[in-house]
């Protein structure tokens, strides 16, 4: 039984451009930090890498602190004691650091049914009740794609003449959309290797030029004082390759192709039943991204099922998949909690095939048909 994997949202196949690039990294001795001829082949790396993920980003090389993660970017960005606002569908790295922190997140951002962020719980826009350091706003929700106009949000923000400091989570949206970091609104945007093709463990923030921001890790000053450690060279040369083989998909227009894939997965599977929910159908979603419901039947025991039968998808978020527990993204676009237990995952990928869609949704729908029949 050949394996499909349609899980790309939680972690991308490692790229080849990235795997080569990381095999020849592997044979530069020195550290980026010494002055000597291997030193400075090893930080010629680095540097190259900053400047292919900047070329995704769209900002500029300096702006780019390279972390361990995404996550570790999301601390390094949000300073010490700050409140934070932002809405439920925002992803762990945001939510559950502050909360562990013990800051008080102040959740004045709602979203409708469809996922799309509409203001304040106050009024529905933006308005003077801010009062917080920090606003989260997603590019892209990983468990549903749906697609949020930050610069719309963070134009709002500005007109408040509040010194607010906008946090974009772009995880999700770069290397599959278009992204712009001058024209997201941002004064900070969180990125990760691994949902683009590149190794797991190495992401980066992005600092808007003239921003300070206070190191989480002290030492030896590397990262231009933000963030110390001896440079990951290797995986961040694998993340340099990947972005920059991840840009010249996205010009090239192939996600456009895998799009037409998700849309005939949907209408397949719509075609078929009735008793099924697609979130956020009706928004600006991601190209490879459908998130759907059926009432009753669990998410988990889905994934379970489809993994047994050989796709691999997810009920929600990798991080926080394992979890018995509703999607809080969908309990936040107002979900009843026996709906958003039932929601799955499929997110495809640029080698996903018609015949990986067309086999997942036989497979799929033969076990919802048996789901319905227990149920009656």
């Amino acid at each position: 039984m050949r394996r499909v994997y349609l899980d790309h949202n939680a972690t991308a196949p490692l790229r080849p451009e990235a795997r080569d690039a990381m095999l020849a990294a592997m044979d530069i001795v020195g550290n980026p930090s010494s002055v000597h001829a291997e030193g400075r082949a090893a930080k010629a790396l680095v540097e190259r890498a900053r400047a292919q993920v900047a070329g995704l980003i769209g900002c500029d090389p300096g702006d780019i602190v390279f972390t361990s993660g995404a996550t570790e970017a999301a601390s390094l960005a949000i300073p010490e004691g700050a409140k934070v606002a932002s809405a439920g569908i925002e992803h762990d790295a945001v939510l559950s650091w502050v909360q562990k922190d013990g800051m008080d997140l102040t959740r004045l951002l709602d979203v409708d049914e469809h996922g799309v962020l509409t203001g304040t719980a106050q009024g529905g826009s933006f308005d003077a009740s801010i009062q917080d350091d920090v606003v989260a706003l997603q590019a892209a929700n990983s468990e549903t794609g749906v697609r949020q106009d930050t610069l719309h949000h963070a134009q709002k923000l500005w007109a408040l003449k509040r010194p607010v400091l906008i946090l974009v989570d772009a995880v999700q949206a770069l290397g599959k959309v278009p992204f712009s970091f001058a024209n997201s609104g941002a004064d900070f945007v969180l990125a990760s290797a691994h949902k683009l093709g590149g190794p797991k463990g190495v992401g980066a923030l992005v600092v808007k030029h003239g921003i300070d921001v206070k190191p989480r890790i002290r030492g030896g000053g590397q990262e231009m004082g933000r963030r110390s450690g001896t440079e990951n060279v290797i995986g961040i040369v694998g993340f340099g390759a990947a972005a920059e083989a991840a840009a010249r998909d996205v010009a090239a227009g192939r996600w456009e192709e895998i799009e037409e894939l998700r849309k005939i997965l949907e209408n397949t599977l719509a075609a078929s039943t009735n008793a099924t929910i697609f979130v956020g159908k009706s928004a600006n979603r991601l190209p490879n991204t459908s998130c759907f419901a059926t009432p009753g039947w669990k998410g988990e025991s889905q994934v379970i099922q489809m993994d047994l039968a050989g796709f691999a998808i997810s009920a929600g978020s990798a991080c926080s998949s394992g979890k018995v527990r509703a999607s809080s993204v969908l309990r936040a676009m107002g979900y009843d909690e026996e709906t958003a237990s039932s929601a799955i995952r499929v997110s495809l990928g640029l080698d996903t095939t018609a015949e990986d869609v067309q086999r997942f949704a036989e497979v799929w729908l033969a076990k919802e048909r048996k789901f319905r029949a227990r149920a009656a």
